[in-house]
């Protein structure tokens, strides 16, 4: 049992021998009649005051001073205890004239001993009131039995109180005991730990006083553990407010402590790790017992044979084995310079014989061909002004600058920039012998237009160039010119189309393009070559270099300039080709009528600039608009639109062939339209692999609608009494089905295996559409290499292409789409020709293509008994 629980069972039998002291008679004939009083006054009984009464150390009454003050040591308790115990309990009265005061024995009265208990006084009133009114005296009180019964009620009610309040207060202190006692616990370990490592560091340093100090660590420690025990029982008697302050204070010295031995440790183990990386020096001052930096360094000095400016901190050996090792290294870098020195000239003159060939050879078969740049050498970079540094008129910033005056320039005509452009230019170039040298006129209407287009190179299609879209997936969307530049962001696409726009269409392909016998040449473009507007994200005018450029290529070759312009703002037909694959915003829309003026405005800016002198000859074909999608368009509202135009540019001194698209109205349906302007050309884009009903024919049937069917619609346009009058086809290819990847815009499927998936029930094609109907309809016999080809499909595809050549030169002529692809043989005609399904040169006509259309169905050639299946 600890001091603590004996001190209290000590108290607790003293209190139940204070209850068994009898009280003085006027005492409780003082109590009888104040409980007399209070239940006459109230009608029920009132408990006396329990004033004269001491409250138990643990009542709920008692206030927390008050329960502190009784915690008193042992000591104390006892002391006072006996001193009572000798001391005689006696009463005195002190009398005088003026009332004396009396002194007299009173146990009550000097003794702080409790009162009775409650029923202890109702049976002592009792008694006192038979005892001064006689047994059967009429003053006689006696409490009913329903008193003594709440008086006992109540009574054990607080007893039960009192004794939940003490367990209550026990499980606290044995609670804040514990804690304390691991605080302490902590605290000595701390104390024992540092004075061990204390003691250690004097044993090594100092032997036998470690052992002295030793001895006084322990007997301070015995002799501390009792200061313990005393600082213990006075904080017993602390309050919990005082507790809390100490044990707070408490806890900021230790931390202050524990940072003092922390950074102790530290400092230590720095100590530690600077010994061991230093060297002991091995021989007979070592042995001694250690010497001072200045003996160690000058013994191995002396050892050494020499002296130096500092002491050296390894062995000989160590030394050695270093400086071995820097020899290697320095033989190393030696070696590896001396070999670089000698592999670099030999790579620069390798590179220097190479260069002319790969410059002569260009890169015709895969559009690439790298910028050189020397013809900025010697120029001066500060010509460019602060202002346009960076920018496109800086040739600095100009990924390739080939054939490019880099000259800095600022000037503009129409509100273009002249960038690049050499001053002289020479017309006198014939592209064949078959037409005139530019300088002269070429006869429209009577000289057949033969053209290539140069489409996917200044504004993007999928299908030409499908590697810029077939890396992302389907759930990003990639689908258009807008969607890759969003995606790529400004920085990237400038970078990524720059880099497309030198390589792909080159001074090799123009060469090529007059080498086939072509003598016209149609540039595609979208409007952000020349202006972008509100949150575009195209790449803005860095194209329009490009295209002067390619201009100039174009003269040099004889060939003359269709201008096509292929996107408008908003998108005129909402098809990839035009920039942005979906809505049409031009003349549709809510800003269908500020894009119709946007595009106005494009052209004024374009006219007035091919009306300079030196595009007369060379620019002979200007186009309006590119596939205005007029079937959902208001029909009278881009005829007006239409007429707008004309006239525009007719006022900017524009005295070119202007060309306008059918819009899939039929060629038939234009007659009497605009038919009030002269030098107007209708421009109709003529597909079989669009139509379902035109997909599905056979082999033999296509021909017979290339040759009989087309040619009928161009004789019929051209004359003014059953149509517009001047017409041409601007586009068409020799694909028999539409198995080309994204040609149906990216990840939509083909009509001819019934996979072509609009995600429009009305428009989407689910069936197989080629002309077997069937499960056998695949598109990968047409999608592979052309070297597997059969012969029957490439005589096939041979025919197709002269047929249609055939058909449309019963109008003005035609432009083949398109000049070059990454990988779509059927559509490009370089490709093609080295495949051996088109012919080497256009220039001669039909009788030096090696086939015409025959006059009778029967004559074509039936290519089932040749073994061409038709799913192929």
């Amino acid at each position: 049992m600890s001091d603590r629980e004996r001190d209290r069972d000590r108290e607790r039998r003293r209190r139940r021998q204070s209850r068994q002291t009898p009280v003085d008679d006027d005492e409780a004939q003082e109590r009888r009649r104040r409980g007399h009083r209070a239940r006459d006054s109230q009608g029920e009984f009132l408990l006396p005051s329990p004033q004269p009464r001491s409250t138990p150390r643990h009542s709920r009454h008692q206030s927390d001073s008050e329960r502190e003050s009784s915690r008193k040591p042992r000591a104390r308790r006892e002391s006072h205890s006996q001193s009572q115990s000798r001391t005689p309990r006696t009463r005195t009265t002190d009398s005088g004239s003026g009332g004396g005061r009396t002194r007299r024995s009173s146990r009550a009265a000097e003794s702080p001993v409790a009162p009775l208990s409650l029923d202890a006084l109702g049976k002592l009133d009792k008694a006192n009131a038979k005892a001064a009114s006689g047994w059967m005296g009429t003053r006689a009180y006696d409490y009913d039995e329903e008193y003594l019964k709440e008086v006992r009620r109540k009574e054990e009610k607080l007893e039960r109180d009192r004794m939940r309040e003490e367990k209550m207060e026990k499980r606290r202190e044995r609670k804040g005991d514990g804690l304390e006692r691991d605080r302490e616990r902590e605290r000595d370990e701390r104390k024992r730990e540092r004075r061990k490592s204390g003691a250690a560091a004097a044993a090594a340093a100092g032997g036998g006083a470690a052992v002295l100090a030793a001895g006084k660590t322990r007997r301070g420690s015995v002799a501390e553990s009792g200061d313990e025990r005393e600082r213990r029982r006075r904080r017993e008697s602390f309050s919990d407010v005082e507790r809390e302050d100490r044990r707070r204070r408490r806890e900021e010295r230790l931390a202050a402590e524990e940072l003092v031995a922390k950074k102790e440790r530290r400092r230590r183990e720095r100590e530690e790790h600077e010994q061991k990386k230093r060297r002991v020096v091995s021989g007979p001052l070592a042995e001694e017992g250690g010497v001072d930096d200045d003996s160690e360094y000058r013994y191995m000095m002396e050892k050494r044979g020499g002296a130096g400016s500092a002491p050296s901190q390894y062995s000989e050996e160590e030394l050695a084995r270093r400086k071995k090792k820097k020899k290697w290294i320095i033989i190393a870098v030696v070696s590896i310079v001396a070999l670089l020195a000698i592999i670099i000239p030999v790579a620069v003159v390798a590179g220097k014989k190479k260069e002319p060939e790969e410059n002569a050879s260009g890169a015709a078969a895969t559009g690439a061909e790298q910028p050189a740049n020397k013809n900025l050498d010697g120029k001066d970079r500060n010509s460019v002004p602060e202002a346009d540094r960076g920018g496109i008129l800086d040739p600095w910033s100009w990924y390739d600058t080939t054939d490019f005056n880099v000259t800095y320039t600022s000037e503009k005509v129409g509100g273009l920039p002249i960038m690049g452009l050499n001053s002289t230019w020479n017309d006198d170039v014939q592209c064949n012998d078959a037409v005139p040298n530019l300088q002269k006129p070429f006869e429209y209407g009577k000289m057949k237009v033969r053209g290539v287009n140069v489409g996917g190179w200044l504004n993007l299609e999928p299908f030409i160039t499908p590697s810029f879209f077939e890396k992302y997936g389907a759930r990003e969307n990639i689908v258009d010119e807008w969607t890759l530049c969003t995606k790529l962001g400004a920085a990237k696409s400038k970078e990524t189309l720059e880099k497309h726009y030198a390589t792909f269409i080159t001074k090799q392909t123009f060469s090529a393009i007059r080498a086939a016998g072509f003598d016209h040449v149609r540039i595609p473009f979208g409007y952000w070559m020349i202006e972008t507007y509100d949150n575009d994200p195209y790449v803005a005018q860095v194209s329009w270099r490009y295209f002067l450029r390619g201009i100039e290529y174009a003269r040099q070759n004889g060939l003359r300039v269709n201008l096509d312009m292929h996107g408008a703002p908003g998108s005129q037909n909402g098809w990839n080709h035009s920039g942005r694959q979906g809505v049409i915003g031009w003349l549709n829309g809510t800003d269908g009528d500020t894009n119709a003026q946007r595009w106005l405005s494009i052209h004024h800016k374009l006219s007035v600039f091919f009306s300079q002198p030196r595009y007369k000859n060379l620019v002979t074909m200007y186009g309006l608009v590119n596939e205005p999608r007029m079937v959902d368009l208001d029909t009278s509202t881009v005829v007006k639109w239409t007429q707008k135009a004309i006239t525009q540019i007719r006022a900017d001194n524009i005295t070119a062939i202007l060309i306008f698209g059918d819009g899939f109205l039929g060629l038939d349906n234009w007659q009497g339209q605009l038919q009030n302007n002269k030098n107007l050309l209708l421009d109709v884009h003529q597909y079989v692999i669009f139509n379902i009903d035109q997909l599905s024919l056979s082999h033999t049937d296509k021909l017979n609608f290339a040759c009989k069917a087309w040619t009928q619609q161009s004789l019929r346009s051209s004359d003014t009494k059953t149509g517009f009058g001047p017409t041409m086809c601007g586009e068409w290819s020799q694909a028999d089905t539409d198995c080309t990847q994204y040609i149906n815009n990216v990840n939509t499927g083909t009509r001819w295996e019934g996979t072509y998936n609009t995600g429009n029930a009305s428009t989407s094609i689910l069936k197989p559409q080629c002309p077997a109907h069937d499960s056998s309809c695949s598109c990968s016999k047409a999608n592979d290499d052309p070297s597997s080809y059969s012969d029957a499909y490439k005589k096939f595809l041979y025919q197709f292409a002269v047929a249609q050549m055939q058909a449309f030169e019963a109008g003005w002529g035609w432009f083949y789409w398109t000049w070059e692809t990454e990988r779509a043989t059927q559509w490009s005609w370089r490709r093609g020709v080295d495949a051996g399904i088109l012919p080497k040169s256009v220039k001669g006509g039909k009788e030096s293509w090696g086939w015409e259309c025959p006059d009778k169905v029967e004559d074509f050639e039936d290519f089932g008994k040749s073994g061409l299946s038709e799913s192929y």
